[in-house]
């Protein structure tokens, strides 16, 4: 008799989603305590918590966490130890995350760190704190990375570096695991319209500012088209929030999660992309981001 590769039902099941606070974070929790699982959402305000718990359909926790904060991880894990008993946990839904937008030359070292401190080393802090856990609950791990961790794009340098680190950690991390039997996967969504863009802006503004006149005129005007075009694809994108809750919710109950789900066409896109083409053909089709005003 052939093995059946069917759904494992949420019920009874606990998930913790760190970045749970606004965008990607926040739809996953709701989705996942709507769909059956014990949502714990990982926040760093309170009152973010309480929010969510109101808004929620199904069993929602909030649990408060900065994954950049070894003692905030900490005092998370025993919470979630103590709230999951003997069970452990099914899911790791590693979320948070912060962009960087700017052109390299511009981009501030105390910037470079705090990409890579949320983005990167408090995820493996994360996993590093919560992995006997997911080993007492059979679980696995769903790290959420994006299609620029295919393809690095101009002005987005600092966040696809990290997109690439998360990557590799991951591909690592599911290699070591095997023997474990804990899963890792990746979703890579496309541009989603999330609180994060008027972040990004803000943020990319500061950092071309920062350096000297001469340097901000060789960038301004192809980093403000950037950042408009991009904004325009991010509110005309048929990807939601929702979209990619849906996908986080499969790869958590499928019993032979892929590797890597791609979210959105501009996502696989670049999948694709990354795969098929040479490295000149991909700088000849992102030329024109870096196009100086004429």
């Amino acid at each position: 008799m052939s093995k059946s590769w069917g759904p494992t039902s949420p019920a009874g099941r606990t998930v913790l989603i760190t970045g749970a606070s606004s965008g990607l974070g926040e739809a996953c929790a709701l989705h996942l305590a709507r769909t059956g699982f014990h949502a714990l959402a990982g926040v760093r305000r309170p009152e973010d918590g309480e929010r969510l718990r109101v808004a929620a359909t199904g069993r929602l926790t909030s649990v408060i966490i900065d994954v950049t904060d070894e003692k905030s991880v900490q005092a998370a894990l025993q919470k979630v130890t103590e709230l999951t008993g003997g069970t452990g946990l099914w899911g790791l839904v590693n979320n948070a995350g912060i962009a960087v937008t700017a052109p390299l030359e511009c981009v501030p070292m105390e910037l470079l760190h705090r990409q890579f401190d949320v983005n990167v080393i408090g995820h493996l802090q994360v996993v590093q704190g919560f992995l006997p856990l997911l080993r007492a609950g059979a679980g696995r791990i769903v790290n959420i990375s994006s299609g620029v961790g295919n393809v690095a794009l101009p002005y987005l340098g600092a966040y696809a570096a990290a997109q690439f680190a998360k990557e590799a950690l991951s591909d690592t991390l599911r290699r070591e695991l095997v023997p474990q039997r804990i899963p890792v996967v990746v979703i890579q969504p496309g541009a989603v319209l999330t609180p994060l863009w008027d972040k990004m802006s803000d943020e990319g503004n500061r950092a071309l500012n920062s350096v000297p006149k001469p340097v901000q005129e060789l960038y301004r005007h192809s980093f403000q088209q950037f950042m408009k075009d991009n904004e325009t694809s991010a509110r005309t994108s048929r990807t939601t929030p929702d979209d990619v809750a849906r996908v986080v919710f499969r790869a958590l109950i499928a019993k032979r999660p892929k590797t890597r789900y791609t979210v959105g066409r501009d996502a696989t896109g670049a999948r694709v992309l990354a795969r098929l083409l040479p490295d000149r053909a991909i700088d000849r089709i992102l030329g024109g981001i870096v196009t100086p005003a004429r």
